[in-house]
Order: structure tokens, then sequence, then C-alpha cells
């Protein structure tokens, strides 16, 4: 059975938004080869409807040269928005109505797995909905005060630590399960 895998930048503080102005500091070969074996482990790319956007606005246009670039452009990506209408972005698929119920189908079918990049409303629901997984969080060495948090409401989601690393840059990967998952 697949299993969905959100892998998530964020700052100490919780924060994910805008992690181009401030994650490249941290990155190193480390980073780089559990990024990688994420998207390689994978054959579905899910994404909300903001993150594709701005994937879809930046990936298409970056070449061979670029880690992950063809990766992340060749595989099957699936997109959950209640307001895009349609995707322009080569091998994307919009999901639309219950995204849960949809994926929980998907999830029965024989694949690999299924990675979640950013898209933090979409990871939420999906933990509210216990569809998810496996969440992983790069929790970057930096507090930045302000921005879009993760987790930006007052509900307790209990969370079972699985795995975790720390690399030479301060940045500690960390791998939790829902706690209730089976």
């Amino acid at each position: 059975m697949r299993k969905i895998i959100a892998q998530l930048f964020v700052s100490v503080d919780g924060v994910m938004e805008a992690p181009e102005d401030w994650h490249f500091p941290y990155y190193n070969e480390q980073m780089g080869e559990v990024v990688a074996a994420q998207f390689h482990e994978s054959d579905i790319l899910l994404l909300g409807r903001t993150t594709y956007e701005v994937f879809a606005a930046s990936w298409p246009q970056r070449g061979s040269e670029v880690p992950l670039a063809e990766r992340i452009n060749t595989m099957p990506k699936l997109v959950a928005s209640t307001t895009l209408d349609t995707v322009r972005w080569h091998n994307t698929t919009l999901l639309g109505g219950d995204v849960a119920a949809e994926l929980t189908k998907l999830k029965e079918e024989p694949g690999n797995n299924i990675t979640i990049s950013g898209s933090p409303t979409l990871v939420r629901s999906l933990l509210r909905e216990g569809v998810l997984d496996e969440l992983q969080l790069l929790v970057h060495p930096i507090v930045l005060g302000r921005g879009r948090r993760l987790f930006d409401d007052d509900r307790q989601t209990p969370l079972r630590l699985i795995d975790s690393a720390t690399f030479s840059t301060g940045v500690v990967h960390l791998t939790y399960q829902p706690a209730l998952h089976p």
C-alpha cells in the first residue's frame, strides 16, 4: 500500500512561508540526499493550489543542470484545489471534490509513495482526515518571527517520532507518524 508523505522546510518557530528567502544558507549535501530520496521513492507529487502555482511558474523552466528538475517535471502531479478550474503544467491532474476520499483510494492502488512538498493547508487537512501517513520536517536553525506557520490553528495533533537526524548545518530532520496511525 502506498504512503502519503509530506516533506517540509520549517524554521524553529514553525514558519514555512517563503523558504527561498531563508532556506538556502542551510542547504548541503546531506539535505540534498534526503530531499532527492523522497522524490525518487515516490511516483506522484501532490500539491496544494498555492504551492502548485509557485512550482508551475518555476520548475518547467529548469533544465537537467538543476538537481531534481527532470524528476519533478516528468513525474505525475496531483493538485488539490477548490478554486482552480484547469492546470497547465505537464503531467498534472486537478483533484476536486472529496480529496481525502480520492487519495485514500489512490493509496490502495499499486505504486510507490505519494510525496507532498510545501502545501501547509493540504498537509493540515490530510492530518485531520487521517490520510497523511508521515510528516517529515526539515527544521532550520533560524527564528523568523513572522510568516505563515505550518500549524497556525489551535488544534492538537498528536505525533509519534519515528526518526531523526541532525545535519552539519544545524538542520534537524524529524520524521513523524500521526500518533493514532495504525
